[in-house]
């Protein structure tokens, strides 16, 4: 999130905002051509809202749907302590396909008209400072509490540094929590993505990277080239390839080739939900239903098309900008923190108590780390990279300018 676990997403943090329309829209087969810039579109604030829902529907399945360490978390079974919410939790993980529709559309909607080194920035700086801290705050956690159901048991230094890179996963090191193995996913979105970025993103560029995408995550299982497989993620391709779709449509308009790449992707996804569920199902004592997952599945493919179509645009509530900017350390915070918490309090307090007391705190510590450390390290980091690759343009525009110079004297003299 195929590198799928009990752990969910996530999901990338740009700003949900219209982007500037430097270039035009091209025409519906997308010739990639420049002419009349589209109007600006309002402010998505319903897509910050959309991910704070996700976050939450994972952590509820993190603590109340998922099997792994029960009874030691709970001093019981949730299935038995909550039995009506456990059977909604159960479903929870479906918040991590929502969350990679939506990376789809706000990775396509932030680097358009951006050069590389300004994708590459961005990636870095929205990713990695709420992540160096997530990463060593659960290391102290789970190693203070040590608690069995936690990862302390498989933590190392060794392996905590291998977690700061966020590679930990193609280096076959455990994760610090479980739910980074969506990260992974979605750096290998942001590799393949990159390559249309560093060619420059038209309209035609992006549709046929999202129709030779899906037709090679497709056909990867099939053939014997794990590297393949790993590289074009067949489970969750059609994710991201809908929310890159869904975005065309949001800054173009709607059209016959989009709607029929919109629904291959739905009818790819459905089919791969297939295989997710089985997986849950393994887990699970409680039966995972396929429509009931299908049903959900689908219900965020129209949330994010509403969204997309712009029949949410009378939702401009400001403050789903700061429950935006939560949902990604929240994400990363409130797997191993969050059970811990949960062990600790079933000492003294019922299990309902316990999860309105756990999640809210969870929700104030993402505050605290998003306030206090992500935004002053984000915003230096941003300026040290800028300034580098401030740097390298330079020099690389001295070089051409020398070697320009150099041929046009070295013809100059043979003239003669």
């Amino acid at each position: 999130m195929t590198n799928a676990g009990p752990g969910h997403p996530s999901p990338e943090r740009p700003l949900l905002q219209a982007p500037v329309f430097a270039d035009a829209a091209p025409s519906p087969v997308g010739t990639g051509r420049r002419a009349a810039a589209p109007a600006k579109r309002p402010r998505l604030y319903v897509l910050d809202g959309m991910r704070l829902v996700a976050a939450l529907t994972v952590m509820l399945f993190h603590y109340v749907g998922k099997p792994a360490g029960w009874e030691q978390v709970w001093r019981g079974a949730p299935d038995v302590l909550m039995p009506a919410l456990h059977g909604v939790a159960i479903y929870g993980w479906i918040g991590v396909e929502l969350f990679f529709l939506i990376s789809g559309f706000v990775i396509c909607m932030s680097c358009w008209g951006k050069r590389p080194q300004d994708f590459f920035v961005s990636r870095v700086v929205r990713l990695y400072p709420a992540y160096w801290v997530a990463v060593l705050l659960t290391t102290a956690v789970v190693t203070t509490a040590g608690y069995a159901f936690t990862t302390a048991k498989d933590l190392t230094p060794r392996t905590v540094i291998a977690n700061l890179t966020m590679i930990q996963t193609p280096l076959g090191a455990p994760s610090v929590d479980p739910s980074y193995w969506t990260l992974w996913v979605e750096m290998l979105f942001y590799v393949l993505f990159a390559g249309v970025v560093a060619m420059g993103l038209t309209y035609r560029r992006v549709v046929a990277f999202c129709g030779i995408w899906t037709f090679v995550a497709a056909i990867a299982p099939t053939v014997d080239l794990p590297l393949l497989d790993t590289l074009t993620q067949p489970s969750y391709a059609p994710f991201f390839t809908a929310g890159v779709t869904m975005y065309l449509m949001y800054r173009f308009g709607p059209n016959l080739l989009l709607w029929g790449m919109l629904g291959f992707s739905w009818m790819v996804a459905q089919y791969r939900l297939k295989g997710t569920v089985d997986m849950y199902q393994q887990w699970l004592p409680q039966h995972i239903s396929f429509t009931v997952a299908a049903a959900l599945m689908t219900l965020c493919f129209l949330l994010v098309l509403a969204a997309s179509l712009g029949f949410f645009n009378w939702i401009q509530w400001r403050w789903l900008t700061v429950a935006g900017a939560l949902t990604y350390p929240v994400y990363l915070l409130h797997q191993e923190i969050g059970l811990s918490a949960i062990h600790w309090l079933r000492r003294s307090m019922e299990p309902i108590p316990t999860l309105l007391v756990v999640m809210p705190s969870i929700l104030v510590l993402a505050y605290l780390v998003h306030k206090l450390v992500e935004n002053p390290l984000s915003n230096a980091l941003k300026r040290g990279l800028t300034s580098a690759f401030a740097t390298v343009t330079k020099v690389d525009q001295e070089s051409r300018s020398r070697v320009e110079a150099q041929t046009r004297n070295t013809g100059g003299g043979s003239g003669r």
